[in-house]
């Protein structure tokens, strides 16, 4: 269903999945991978997205590599810096909005994790192209008044990752900055409660509703 394709940042390129669905066109959407990496579980998210009806977008903040631990993928996430992640997020939504097959001027963005704070980021660096942002567990500090995006978060409670309070504060500084916030919690799960290749942290009916919810978000502010 989908390809892969190169997106230029700066004087260098890295490499992004893109997935279009079967009638040629949709919203376009933007995801934003946990600190993983953009392994296999992210690139089936794309063919699922575009399955519901949307382009979905995901650039590789790494060169291809990946981590299957949490020691590795800290390792990982020592070689990303702000600048750059900031580069790529930022040249892969303009590569998105660039494509034939999203007809629109504004896209959503769906992050996890690590993913998530960029995701919410990306909603005040780029404010007039980003309309939806979907925040899995992930949380980040931030003057979101310019932002003009509605939010969505899927979080855990007693997330040793993410502490319920940072959460909450979130929810308010995003409430009080009058934007459209609904911030939902999961009881029983834990924080990567989506993915599916997290055995150890994967919850079935947590991530089914998430996933219910986000469709509809989506479709309610990018169709």
């Amino acid at each position: 269903m989908g390809e892969w394709v190169q997106v230029a940042v700066g004087d260098a390129e890295v490499r992004g999945y893109l997935a279009v669905p079967e009638r040629g066109s949709g919203p376009g959407v933007l995801v934003c991978h946990a600190w993983w990496g953009l392994n296999e579980f992210f690139v089936s998210l794309c063919d699922r997205l575009a399955g519901e009806g949307f382009v979905a977008f995901a650039a590789d903040m790494y060169g291809g590599r990946t981590a299957t631990t949490i020691e590795d993928a800290e390792a990982l996430v020592g070689t990303l810096t702000r600048d750059h992640a900031r580069s790529v997020v930022t040249a892969a939504l303009d590569t998105l909005l660039a494509r034939p097959e999203v007809p629109g001027a504004k896209v959503g963005a769906l992050g996890f994790s690590l993913g998530g704070a960029w995701a919410m980021l990306l909603s005040v660096w780029k404010p007039e192209q980003v309309a939806a942002v979907v925040d899995f567990y992930g949380t980040i500090d931030g003057d979101y008044s310019t932002s003009q995006a509605a939010y969505l978060g899927h979080f855990a409670p007693s997330d040793e990752w993410e502490p319920d309070e940072g959460v909450h504060a979130l929810e308010a500084a995003l409430t009080d900055a009058g934007h459209d916030t609904t911030f939902h919690w999961y009881p029983g799960a834990g924080h990567w409660f989506f993915e599916d290749n997290r055995p150890d942290a994967y919850n079935a009916d947590a991530a089914q509703l998430a996933w219910e919810r986000t469709l509809s978000f989506l479709h309610s502010h990018l169709d």
